[in-house]
């Protein structure tokens, strides 16, 4: 297979794992929304994370998985405590300070956070499509944010706590790409999430006395968090990160505004309003454009590699990144 054919070919099955993922993190912001009247951001979190990391040790000892090898442990200790533990009670604790639309701008600068860091630390480059596409999508994310803002003032620490949640996430996930290197995708999830519960335990008291106050479909929205956007969500991100970039893994994420603005239009007859829907379509097209893959350089041809360069110079290197 020559690198042209190498470079257009769309790995189909991390393509449906990112978009599962998407799909069910989506249906989690109208979970938590339908939850956090009766939880506290650090028993809400608590809650999904032990549901999904009982699921999870269950599908491992099922399958016989094994602990994870020594080098994958440093991967997974930051992103257990930083994207699963941080990461969920600061975006719970931040959207009750701050409106939706705000925590909404605020929150996706995780994405770019990725990029940034893992451009840098993870050696991915900085991909000019990929870039222009993140960029193309926080406008979009900014449209929705907008739109579905309430106008009332919010507050700083609100604010801060949403851009806590931000950088959680973007560290999280660079964290978690190395690890991958080394363990399963069901390993680096299972005890990910396992750490993030345990990081969540000082909530565990308040998690037990709102469990006996709360409505059953309260509690089976934290049930449901565990299972499906905790448990499989993380599970088939892991597997697609692990075979793509984590930058371009974060730009996928840019999706999730749009798949919201149609589950909460579906399931809670929120009625989008077109600057939400333009909002969407820009997102959307923002990660099209992330997930296109630039031209490869081109070959030499056999004659090209015999032929001696002018001045018998040395002929510096075309390779991209990315």
């Amino acid at each position: 297979m020559n690198r042209s054919t190498e470079h257009s070919r769309i790995d189909l099955p991390a393509l449906i794992a990112a978009s599962v993922t998407v799909l069910l993190w989506a249906s989690a912001f109208v979970a938590i929304r339908a939850s956090a009247s009766h939880f506290g951001p650090g028993a809400l979190a608590l809650g999904r994370l032990l549901t999904g990391a009982v699921a999870l040790l269950v599908v491992l000892v099922v399958r016989r998985g094994g602990l994870p090898p020594r080098q994958a442990w440093p991967g997974i200790i930051c992103s257990g405590v930083l994207w699963f533990g941080c990461y969920m009670v600061a975006l719970n604790w931040g959207e009750q300070k701050v409106d939706a639309g705000t925590a909404a701008m605020v929150v996706n600068i995780g994405p770019i956070v990725i990029a940034l860091l893992g451009g840098w630390l993870l050696k991915e480059g900085f991909p000019r499509l990929l870039l222009v596409g993140m960029a193309v999508s926080f406008v979009g994310a900014g449209v929705v944010g907008l739109s579905t803002s309430s106008g009332g003032s919010s507050s700083v620490l609100g604010v801060l706590l949403c851009l806590l949640a931000a950088v959680t996430y973007g560290a999280g996930v660079v964290s978690q790409k190395p690890a991958l290197r080394h363990a399963t995708p069901i390993q680096v999830t299972t005890f990910g999430c396992l750490i993030g519960a345990v990081a969540c335990l000082p909530f565990s008291g308040q998690l037990v006395s709102q469990l006996s106050q709360a409505p059953l479909s309260a509690t089976l929205n934290v049930l449901y968090l565990g299972l499906f956007p905790t448990a499989l969500a993380f599970s088939t991100w892991a597997y697609a990160l692990s075979r793509t970039t984590a930058g371009k893994m974060g730009a996928t994420t840019y999706a999730v505004p749009a798949v919201v603005i149609v589950i909460s239009w579906a399931a809670l007859d929120e009625v989008p309003g077109w600057v939400t829907l333009l909002g969407g379509l820009i997102c959307l097209g923002g990660v099209a454009v992330s997930r296109l893959r630039g031209r490869p350089a081109p070959q030499p041809t056999a004659s090209d590699a015999d032929r001696p360069a002018a001045g018998d110079a040395p002929v510096p290197s075309t390779e991209t990144t990315g």
